[in-house]
């Protein structure tokens, strides 16, 4: 018995276009990207034993979705919904679930477990934990945030984001802070070095050997910093850190010094050796308001990747460690881009105003 004569197929522009754009998919759904050279080989004039061998599939495939295109187009190329095993859960037991999570506590606890709301709603702990992941609930997840009560808040904030936005000419802008009390600690044990399938081990306790502040000033446009170290963290030892910022920036360039409002800060000695030195410029953060600071994210990565794991027997072998540590970052420098404007800042903060004046609480 002959075989029958394989349908003819004429492509719109648009039909062609889109063909084309699946057929070209490199990575994903490659299912469609087949089966629209196989409409572009059949449009094309060729015949579906000629498709299958140069596309290296079967003649009934060929013929399966050149047939399948002629009756339903484009949408006939599309995956159909597979048929699979019918939801056990309704609607109605999923909100009820989302609505006991935001709305209730349990009795004997602060917030919600799987295990609780499962037993709660009469559902499984896996039901109850996908319908959470779907949704975004975590209950047991908490995060923590502060409201700085400056009266100068708006200000503080215009004023800090326009130097780092719009930095002024013939002048270098220098974030300032202190990191207090760094201690230099030391494992009861040597540390197990790290082996394929095992992690670095170390004890849980360790000895502690005395503590170190170090003062640090980034310049927000090159990301070089400048550091000191000192046994303690008065007015005096920030009066000797200014006498160095004074002789590491050049004579000729004004200083402009962004810091919080510590009140090592503004001491009357402080205030003197300011009117001796008019080109530094103090510019504070408001209270409770450390993210403003970028050499905050500085100290973050000397946390990171110095300190949180460091093991140091003496406050002189911690020094050393971060003395090289700068060293090695002011290298090669990364400046932190500051991008939101004092006025994105300003909104999102009255939007969480709203959301805490609107909760109810």
């Amino acid at each position: 018995m002959p075989n029958p004569r394989a349908v003819e197929l004429v492509l719109s522009d648009a039909e062609r276009d889109q063909l084309q754009a699946w057929s070209r998919r490199r990575k994903s759904a490659q299912a469609l990207a087949q089966r629209s050279r196989i409409v572009l080989s059949a449009a094309a004039g060729a015949r579906n034993t000629e498709i299958a061998k140069h596309l290296q599939i079967t003649r009934g495939m060929a013929a399966k979705w050149r047939t399948r295109f002629a009756e339903q187009r484009l949408d006939g190329l599309l995956d159909e919904p597979r048929p699979g095993r019918p939801r056990t859960v309704s609607d109605a037991r999923v909100e009820e679930v989302i609505v006991r999570t935001l709305e209730s506590t349990p009795k004997d606890a602060t917030h919600w477990s799987t295990r609780s709301m499962a037993a709660e709603v009469g559902l499984s702990q896996s039901a109850v934990s996908r319908i959470w992941r779907a949704f975004g609930l975590a209950p047991h997840r908490q995060e923590t945030w502060k409201l700085s009560r400056d009266p100068q808040f708006v200000a503080k904030v215009r004023d800090v984001v326009g130097l780092y936005l719009d930095p002024p000419e013939r002048a270098v802008v220098l974030c300032v802070d202190e990191k207090s009390q760094i201690q230099a600690l030391d494992r009861t044990a040597p540390v197990l070095p790290m082996l394929p399938g095992t992690p670095e081990r170390a004890t849980h306790d360790y000895k502690r050997s005395g503590t170190s502040s170090l003062y640090a000033a980034l310049d927000i446009s090159t990301g070089k910093v400048i550091g000191s170290l000192h046994d303690r963290h008065r007015a005096i030892e920030f009066k000797k850190f200014l006498a160095t910022l004074d002789r590491e920036v050049p004579a000729e360039l004004e200083v402009h010094l962004i810091l919080d409002n510590a009140s090592t800060h503004k001491t009357p000695a402080i205030k003197k050796w300011l009117a001796a030195h008019p080109r530094f410029v103090l510019h504070f953060t408001p209270t409770s308001s450390s993210w403003l600071n970028l050499v905050e994210r500085w100290f973050s990565e000397l946390t990171t990747k110095k300190l949180r794991r460091g093991s140091h027997r003496s406050v002189r072998q911690l020094n050393t460690d971060i003395r090289t540590w700068i060293d090695a970052w002011n290298e090669s420098p990364r400046p932190f881009v500051w991008t939101k404007t004092a006025d994105e800042i300003l909104d999102s903060v009255a939007r969480y105003c709203t959301r805490i004046n609107d909760s109810g609480h």
